[in-house]
């Protein structure tokens, strides 16, 4: 699945993760693939996640990491080398 985090708290060592479908799922620290979202601010980021829902716990986001951007691709540039 993938979402938006809302947003982390290392104090706290959980956060949040909105999926697409408009879900809010808790992500705690031992759920992030790497420590890549844990510095700094990580709101906005998109991120790729596995969702689990234990029987007597509510769903929360597992295996988080982030969704890498497409890099641009850049104008060409007209009129040099002529």
């Amino acid at each position: 699945m993938e979402g938006t985090m809302i947003w982390f708290n290392a104090a706290k060592r959980h956060g949040f993760i909105r999926t697409d479908d408009g879900e809010r799922l808790r992500v705690d620290r031992a759920g992030f693939a790497s420590a890549e979202l844990l510095a700094g601010r990580c709101a906005g980021i998109r991120v790729r996640f596995e969702r689990v829902a234990p029987p007597q716990d509510e769903p929360h986001a597992i295996d988080v990491a982030v969704v890498p951007l497409l890099a641009s691709r850049r104008a060409r540039l007209r009129g040099r080398g002529r």
